[in-house]
């Protein structure tokens, strides 16, 4: 508004109505030339140049002294100069001799002005346009972005909006281009309606749609205006949804939006046909390639007679024949779904044509997107580098790796055409998410138990993919200090080595009765076996003292078990390891479909005080019915065992509950001394838990980014050594319970993307337990990232 109160009778003059026929914005004048003369230039002439230097004008023209001219050469020279968009109008004539340019420059954009945009803010209309201060100013160009303005403004419902460009002379041929704006009245939608539906009542699929009728509470929704592109969307969304529902025949006939009389808003009416629903009939493969079995192939596809009609089925069937084919060795192969309806039986008879195709080559990879992890980082994630033969396989297996990465919020691998047939480019897009956390995080409990973590991680350090940690964490009965670094890329070799240095003290004493504290580090180094089978080995050495006040176990006072008291003293563990992961998941952060398995050793005895063999094994399994609905079912079990006659210290024993047995606290299942009117947890040296997790749709919008999830949690924990339960009488001690019997929880988990971080709710209900246990009915934690 400043601008608009300070401009001079200057303005007048010099305003000039692009699209209404102003003067500079007028269509170019005819290059009317003097009659041309043909000859030899022997000299060559300037004229109209203020800004532009003579010797730059004479570095675009294609002519120079001693060239002979013609018509055809003049006009070349015409169109070269104009090319440039220097120049509003250039005059070139050859008059004896002298070969005379004379021209008109173009002005210096000064500035660019917005006015009367309330709708949308400045930032987003400057996106959206070309033109840029310092820019050179041509009609062509700010014609084209009235038009850009004017569809921005058509997307966001304002179809009655005009834009007018103005510009203000300025001294130095330099101006100032104004945008009017008019935006006019928002086009509301008065009501969606459905012609032809049968099947599937109208508020069924204004549910389909994404055109929303205009309510007072959809003020965040940008789908409740009049837009022509989304209706051919909506087209679509509704031919998906009949189509994966039995209807092949499904057809939307027309899709019409009617200004109402009062001109304040739409009304859409889709006219269907929806035809009747149809089933798979025979489902076959045809393939020319020897190294293929059919038989094979048609048993990886995921469809059977008799299913009810779906197009969803049709791709993912089609990507699973050409993973198959490439992980054969096929680079480059066409699948193409045959399909032959039969009206009379209403099926639905598919033949999947399997054939190679021209072979493709990888011509070049670029990677866009990518401000803070360096390129080499990503490129050493893909499978395929410069000259490969392409492989669909290879492509989706480089796109899971940098998923797995958690770099990137989206990954994706395109194909991009090159003038070659036998040659394609690949482009990288990934969209950088941050990888630092600042994390917090608490945990409540029926007796009021409070834990705070605070942590600093950043798992791309320098955007080389090194992930540093380092965490400090206080609660009434952990105090923690540990630093970590991982290299990913140990020597430039595919090795993960990293270390760990940490300091633990764990005061037991509302659980256990003792305090522990470690001092150590250890050494790691990781693998890959196979494509998606990894090995980690570790050397870990440690120092640990177990510390029982002197008061609880003076005999003449004795308020705890001698079995805690006998574990007092320091102990050094010097242990070597190693974990073997197969991972066959499709997404490795949010899996849809897949499993993995997980087993872990470790072998203590390497030296120090403790000798024991420890075994545990994880694994899970995924199946989504739909992008609200993901089934999944994991599991894990565990057994330490002493040798050498050493018996298995509290501190090295199984501890379960909190996040790994929703329901329970912190080593809340388990055996448990109960001895001197205490309730003490020694920990289990077998254990064996089950999960079964539902997503479930929130019905709240997706932009809001929350999440929930029902599930069950069912498992077990004990088999103490016969030596800790006998006193030192050498009876049993009557305290200690120790039967593995088995406990279970259900509950809900809400996952919400607050503007905080990441936060996590877990209600829980506890369907079977014991009495000693300890139980808790809500939990949550909360992430920050920066």
């Amino acid at each position: 508004m400043q601008f608009r109160r300070a401009r001079s009778a200057a303005f007048v003059s010099g305003l000039a109505i692009l699209l209404a026929g102003g003067a500079m914005l007028a269509p170019a004048p005819a290059r009317s030339q003097p009659a041309v003369q043909q000859g030899v230039v022997q000299r060559v002439i300037v004229a109209g140049n203020e800004r532009i230097e003579q010797s730059t004008i004479l570095s675009y023209l294609p002519i120079g002294v001693g060239d002979t001219v013609d018509p055809a050469r003049i006009d070349l020279a015409l169109k070269a100069l104009f090319r440039t968009d220097l120049f509003s109008d250039v005059r070139v004539a050859l008059v004896d001799g002298d070969l005379t340019i004379q021209v008109v420059e173009n002005p210096i954009i000064n500035r660019v002005v917005f006015e009367g945009n309330r709708g949308l803010r400045e930032d987003k209309l400057r996106d959206e346009v070309t033109v840029r201060p310092r820019g050179i100013f041509t009609r062509a160009k700010v014609q084209a972005d009235v038009q850009r303005i004017i569809e921005l403004y058509r997307r966001s419902g304002r179809i009655a909006a005009a834009v007018t460009p103005k510009i203000v002379e300025l001294p130095q041929k330099r101006v100032d281009l104004i945008f009017e704006i008019n935006e006019g009245q928002k086009s509301g939608i008065l009501g969606v309606n459905f012609l032809g539906n049968v099947e599937f009542s109208d508020n069924d699929l204004r549910d389909v749609v994404v055109t929303e009728e205009t309510a007072w509470y959809r003020f965040f929704s940008n789908n409740a205006n009049y837009d022509p592109d989304r209706l051919e969307f909506d087209k679509e969304q509704l031919r998906k949804h009949y189509r994966n529902r039995g209807f092949y025949d499904f057809r939307v006939i027309s899709a019409v939006a009617e200004l109402s009389p009062a001109r304040n808003g739409f009304a859409v009416t889709y006219t269907l046909e929806e035809g009747p629903q149809y089933r798979f009939g025979k489902i076959s493969v045809e393939t020319e390639l020897k190294k293929l079995d059919t038989a094979v192939l048609t048993q990886l596809v995921p469809i059977r007679s008799g299913d009810l009609y779906e197009d969803e089925q049709i791709e993912t069937a089609t990507d699973a024949l050409t993973f198959a084919a490439g992980a054969a060795g096929f680079a480059a192969v066409d699948v193409r779904p045959r399909y032959v309806a039969d009206p009379a039986k209403r099926t639905v008879d598919v033949v999947f044509q399997v054939n190679e195709g021209p072979r493709v080559y990888v011509n070049r990879i670029d990677i866009v997107g990518n401000t803070q992890t360096l390129d080499h980082v990503i490129r050493r994630e893909l499978n395929l580098v410069e000259g490969d033969a392409y492989n669909r396989a290879l492509v989706d297996r480089s796109e899971n790796n940098l998923k797995a990465l958690g770099f990137f919020k989206e990954v994706t691998i395109e194909e991009t055409p090159t003038a070659s047939q036998d040659r394609t480019d690949l482009l990288v897009r990934v969209e950088e998410q941050p990888t630092g956390e600042l994390t917090f995080s608490a945990g409540y409990s029926s007796v009021d138990q409070l834990m705070i973590d605070l942590g600093v991680t950043q798992r791309n350090f320098r955007g080389r993919g090194q992930d540093a940690r380092a965490r400090v964490s206080w609660g009434s009965f952990r105090q923690q200090l540990d630093f970590s670094f991982t290299e990913p890329r140990f020597m430039d070799r595919n090795l993960r080595a990293g270390g760990d240095l940490y300091y633990f003290v764990y005061d037991l004493s509302e659980f256990s009765s003792y305090k522990t504290t470690s001092l150590g580090g250890n050494l790691r180094i990781g693998f890959p076996l196979t494509t998606n089978a990894f090995m980690t080995m570790r050397y870990v050495l440690r120092e640990d003292d177990v510390q029982v006040p002197d008061i609880f176990c003076d005999p003449s006072q004795q308020q705890v078990s001698q079995t805690l008291c006998d574990q007092r003293g320091r102990y050094v563990t010097s242990l070597l390891g190693y974990q073997v992961t197969l991972d066959q998941r499709n997404d490795p952060v949010r899996p849809t479909r897949g499993f993995f398995v997980s087993g872990a050793q470790d072998f203590a005895g390497l030296g120090g005080d403790v000798r024991y063999l420890r075994t545990e094994l994880e694994g899970g399994w995924y199946y989504g019915f739909n992008k609200d609905f993901v089934l999944s079912l994991s599991g894990s079990a565990g057994y330490i065992a002493g040798f050498g006659g050493d018996v298995i210290r509290i501190n090295d024993r199984f501890y379960k509950g909190g996040n790994s047995f929703r329901g329970f606290r912190v080593a809340g299942i388990g055996p448990r001394d109960i001895s001197f009117g205490r309730s003490d947890a020694l920990g289990g040296e077998a254990f064996a838990i089950g999960s079964a997790e539902l997503t479930i749709p929130t019905f709240i919008p997706q932009q809001y980014g929350i999440r929930a999830s029902v599930f069950t949690d069912v498992g077990t924990l004990g088999l103490l050594n016969d030596k800790v339960k006998i006193g030192s009488d050498g009876r049993p001690i009557p305290g200690i319970f120790d039967d593995l019997s088995p406990r279970a929880s259900a509950g809900l988990s809400v996952f919400w993307r607050s503007p905080m971080g990441p936060i996590r709710f877990d209600f829980s209900h506890i369907l079977q337990r014991e009495d000693y246990d300890r139980v808790e009915t809500f939990r949550f934690s909360q992430t920050t990232r920066f």
